[in-house]
């Protein structure tokens, strides 16, 4: 399951590509089959132990090229372990509103992205999240270790990236079907998985996922403005200024 839209990133074969907080690998993946090489970054060992493994079986399978790298290490998105200028793109997806210092996160997402290059951050939608928020204490910090410790409104991801050296392009909603699942586990119980409610959404969540259905994916587009459960903002790392020419003597 996708949240990010390639084609607004402007991926093309050949880039090279952060995924931070890359998880079990969906997107970084997806950018490994596009012909992109990926480094997949998170903090979480066990995930990234995973996606290795997966990269492995998909080179056996012939699901990537051969000549794409993909590169999978731990890493934490205040202290990058890169250079100046390293990716020509950054996905950082279900990321930022994790992190109490989002702002140096930011700033760091700036310093290894190349000039011209693009970062699509995805962040849990304002609407959605407030209702997660109210129906359980549970689902979000203090009481969520490491979970999520800010609800933003649209307009502040912009400006926050704005004011931190980024010119905004974009942004979209994605999966508005998935908002009222997470409605349902915060209000019987987010451990709750015998509840019926929530398995019979589940399993209408897994089906539209493996069959992609039109019905559904004309639904999801048509509610994604109200219900969308992330917002995707795509900005840009300004492009360096050109030399000025010599004045004539």
């Amino acid at each position: 399951m996708l949240t990010v839209d390639y084609e607004k990133l402007g991926l093309k074969p050949g880039m090279r590509v952060l995924d931070l907080g890359a998880g079990f690998g969906r997107h970084a993946f997806e950018t490994a089959r596009q012909g992109a090489h990926v480094v997949a970054t998170d903090l979480a060992m066990d995930e990234m132990s995973a996606t290795k493994d997966t990269f492995a079986a998909m080179y056996l399978a012939d699901e990537i090229p051969a000549e794409v790298s993909t590169t999978v290490i731990q890493a934490n998105g205040l202290d990058l372990p890169f250079e100046d200028n390293s990716f020509d793109c950054i996905i950082a997806s279900e990321i930022l509103e994790h992190v109490p210092d989002d702002v140096s996160v930011m700033g760091e997402l700036l310093r290894v992205l190349v000039p011209g290059g693009r970062l699509a951050a995805t962040i849990p939608a304002e609407f959605p999240e407030r209702i997660c928020w109210k129906l359980n204490e549970a689902y979000h910090a203090p009481i969520a270790v490491g979970g999520h410790v800010r609800i933003y409104k649209k307009d502040q991801l912009k400006e926050r990236l704005v004011n931190n050296g980024f010119v905004f392009q974009q942004d979209h909603r994605a999966h508005a079907l998935h908002s009222p699942y997470w409605w349902l586990k915060c209000a019987v119980g987010l451990d709750n998985e015998n509840n019926p409610l929530v398995k019979a959404y589940l399993r209408f969540l897994t089906w539209d996922i493996v069959k992609a259905p039109k019905v559904t994916r004309l639904a999801d587009q048509a509610l994604n403005p109200i219900l969308g459960k992330s917002l995707v903002v795509y900005a840009d790392k300004p492009k360096a200024d050109k030399p000025k020419a010599d004045k004539p003597s």
